[in-house]
């Protein structure tokens, strides 16, 4: 049957739809430039209510598998693709890619011009788009609150390793946790916000995760951040490394359209070399906004001249805006956690924090 995806801005893109629409689906349409990775990009938390556009033509010609899951369920609204293969072509998979979202029930379209729905998006910037079986005119303000819908509901610990690291929870990949476990770390995930529940607890270090929607969405918890940032060495990943900086007295802005994908070129001040990284957010921290806090930029954008990542001036505190860990992506920047653990140690042999 046919489908639409009508955008905000009134342009309308017809398509041939998925089996299971219950309801016409709204969210922010995105687009993701990875030629591989769709089943990591479905179910990172940081897609929460987002419409996700592949630009590659062909998706799911190696079907879906059970290790790549991000989160436990697919976070996405909904999926543009130009074409979806019908069978999957890997020894590891479980599911073709139509058969893994249609039994989540998340509608997607195919036969689109999906180049052309990118172009539109870098044109008019991101905003708002619905998926329905006939054109939609008004479509509704954006919604808000994502990092409270995929954060956990308790405090969960992983791994019985000797250093002990808290991984406060904006909507984490799995990906991360699995990143600090191989470094022999036992992991306590936290929602933030119920970070007054680490009162009383032992640990060494503080991971603030990746996580959708606005990092201001977290502005009340913004104190208890800083109180906890300010005793140890600290890592924040995307939203974590936004949200550092909101701490610390910088400001966040939204961009255009954001940054997805896989490629994106990255610069390290401090060594002057280039690495590609994976990405996926829409606010970035304004580098005006850093000159008078205790923060400064370690990382930039060599595409944009955007903060990709900060240090502390005295304290054991780094950000990355990219991700790390990937998944999907390359591993150019897995260095990083060699330097946080490498950071914990060198304060545990202190004794103190400064």
């Amino acid at each position: 049957m046919k489908g639409y995806l009508c955008l905000q801005d009134g342009q309308t893109f017809e398509g041939e739809a998925s089996a299971h629409w219950k309801q016409p689906i709204q969210g922010e349409i995105v687009f993701f430039t990875g030629m591989t990775g769709y089943q990591e990009v479905l179910t990172d938390p940081s897609y929460k209510d987002q419409i996700v556009v592949f630009t590659y033509p062909l998706i799911g010609n190696y079907g879906v598998n059970e290790q790549d899951d991000e989160s436990g369920e697919i976070q996405v609204s909904g999926v543009i693709m130009f074409h979806c293969a019908d069978k999957a072509s890997h020894y590891a998979a479980t599911s073709s890619l139509k058969d893994y979202l249609e039994k989540q029930e998340v509608p997607f379209l195919t036969g689109i011009d999906t180049r052309q729905v990118t172009k539109a998006i870098r044109k008019g910037g991101s905003h708002q788009a619905v998926l329905s079986s006939q054109q939609v005119n008004t479509i509704s303000p954006a919604k808000t609150g994502q990092m409270q819908k995929v954060q956990g509901q308790q405090l969960e610990t992983y791994g019985s390793g000797k250093m002990h690291i808290v991984l406060i929870d904006f909507g984490w990949k799995k990906s991360i946790l699995n990143a600090l476990l191989s470094y022999d770390a036992k992991v306590t995930v936290v929602p933030f916000t119920k970070i007054k529940e680490l009162e009383g607890t032992d640990y060494d270090a503080v991971v603030l995760s990746n996580g959708p929607g606005n990092p201001k969405d977290a502005e009340s918890y913004l104190p208890q951040m800083k109180a906890i940032t300010d005793r140890y060495p600290t890592f924040g990943i995307c939203m974590g490394h936004q949200v550092i900086s909101l701490a610390y007295g910088a400001e966040t802005e939204k961009l255009p359209f954001g940054h997805r994908g896989a490629n994106h070129p990255v610069k390290d001040i401090k060594t002057g070399k280039v690495f590609i990284s994976s990405q996926n957010h829409n606010y970035v921290v304004k580098a005006s906004s850093l000159a008078d806090t205790p923060l400064s930029t370690r990382f930039y954008n060599v595409n944009d001249d955007t903060v990709e990542g900060i240090v502390h001036d005295q304290k054991p505190i780094m950000t990355a805006q990219f991700h790390p860990e990937a998944h999907p992506g390359p591993s150019d920047a897995e260095w990083l956690f060699d330097d946080f653990f490498t950071l914990i140690q060198s304060k545990k042999e202190e004794g103190v924090y400064v």
